[in-house]
């Protein structure tokens, strides 16, 4: 159930939406004052939210800023999911995200930790739907890691049930924390929320950083979707 409303609630963060929702409002009132500010919130919504300087500041500032390349030694860093994307129910290919899949497989090459735990199952809501560590298991074949070192949770379907069901797996290894946890530094936040509630000992290792707050660009100054 959960899962459920959390797929559907995704859907009214998006700015676009509230501005369609504004102006079908706008559509059915009859009073014209009220009509306008409708009109006007709207307005106001969309060059917010289409500016590119505001927003990369902002999330810029959320951001968790990324630290030197560890120094000691790991014995297993958690890559959370949600870098692939699916193109059918057997292919897929590496979004916007895939920092977290590179920056990993640095972590791996370089010895800061000796086991990767890859997590991400279907998150869609047909049971037969695409599968992220399949997939993923195929693409690492090329990089010749022993097959020990690599672990892959097939089962969740969002962060929650990615820390979930990793402590279990990480927990029946027998592999002692803290781990890396591996994720965009604009999820970071959250994630290690999640771990503190579910008892998981991480050290954070935020990749896929926001555009940096002080990078203005002339196009910037223009609305974009």
């Amino acid at each position: 159930m959960f899962f459920l409303l959390s797929k559907l609630l995704i859907y009214f963060l998006y700015p676009l939406n509230w501005i369609l929702l504004l102006l079908i409002a706008a559509v059915f009132i009859k009073n014209t004052r009220y009509k306008r500010r409708i009109i006007v919130a709207a307005f106001i919504v969309f060059l917010l939210f289409s500016n590119g300087i505001l927003l990369n500041k902002v999330a810029s500032a959320w951001d968790i800023q990324p630290k030197p390349q560890p120094k000691k030694i790991y014995s297993c860093a958690l890559v959370l999911g949600g870098y692939i994307s699916e193109y059918n129910k057997t292919t897929g290919f590496f979004n916007g995200a895939a920092d977290r899949f590179i920056q990993a497989l640095k972590l791996k090459e370089s010895g800061a930790t000796t086991h990767l735990l890859f997590t991400g199952g279907n998150a869609s809501f047909t049971p037969d739907g695409f599968i992220e560590g399949n997939w993923l298991k195929q693409e690492l074949q090329p990089y010749h890691f022993a097959d020990s070192t690599l672990l892959f949770e097939k089962q969740s379907r969002n962060t929650i049930e990615n820390i979930r069901f990793s402590k279990a797996i990480l927990e029946a290894k027998h592999l002692p924390p803290p781990y890396l946890l591996v994720t965009s530094a604009f999820h970071m936040r959250r994630a290690l929320l999640i771990c503190k509630k579910a008892g998981l000992q991480v050290t954070p290792f935020p990749c896929d950083l926001s555009p940096a707050a002080n990078q203005v660009s002339f196009d910037q100054l223009f609305p974009s979707a």
